[in-house]
């Protein structure tokens, strides 16, 4: 797919049925990673949200791309509580005030979109990196998509590069001692351990890098 190719609509909706499938899928995996540093519900309030996001993506049948993320983020918000909800529903509906207008979307349009989700989740949470918590593999996603747009790299290319920083981002938690949400009340119990918002950002950008061709 080359760098001025763009995402239609459709597609991105099948990109999303993609992501809400693995993160459906990962219920049991998240949750026991919750366990370790968490209250294990995360897993399960994962399982709810994506499941309602399925729904509500299935459903829609227009072409506007803020219309398809403004759904996923309202379907998480409504079914998932405390700070995932907040922070997945704003994750998906920031993107989609970003794309605000548009039927279909380049590299450009969704490195901005990301950047602008992970903007607005730091200022949500007051997180930084470092802190352990979904913003350490987000932010070096959001790194990615940008340095992909700069360069001209394709969205398959920039899209597996993202997924690769988040994953490592994910990864890199684990020698982190959590300083934000519930986790942080666990001091140093939490090292050795993933953030599971973390790990859950990286499955969806992994789930995103895989439905691109």
């Amino acid at each position: 797919m080359s760098s001025d190719e763009k995402l239609s609509c459709e597609k991105m909706r099948s990109i999303l049925l993609h992501v809400a499938d693995v993160m459906i899928e990962s219920e049991s995996y998240l949750t026991d990673l919750d366990r370790a540093c968490g209250d294990g519900d995360f897993g399960v309030g994962m399982l709810r949200g994506f499941t309602k996001v399925k729904e509500q993506i299935q459903s829609y049948q227009g072409d506007d791309l803020e219309e398809l993320f403004t759904r996923a983020g309202l379907a998480i918000m409504a079914v998932v509580g405390g700070a995932s909800g907040a922070v997945f529903g704003s994750f998906f509906s920031s993107i989609g005030v970003k794309l605000r207008g548009k039927k279909e979307a380049g590299l450009a349009d969704l490195a901005e979109a990301f950047k602008v989700s992970l903007e607005t989740i730091m200022r949500l949470g007051g997180a930084r990196t470092g802190d352990k918590t979904i913003v350490d593999a987000l932010a070096p996603a959001v790194d990615a998509l940008l340095e992909g747009a700069r360069s001209g790299e394709s969205l398959k290319t920039t899209f597996r590069r993202a997924a690769e920083a988040a994953e490592k981002g994910a990864e890199a938690t684990k020698s982190m001692i959590a300083r934000k949400g519930k986790a942080s009340y666990l001091g140093e119990q939490s090292l050795g351990h993933p953030d599971p918002g973390a790990v859950g950002v990286a499955l969806i950008f992994k789930a995103i890098a895989e439905s691109i061709h």
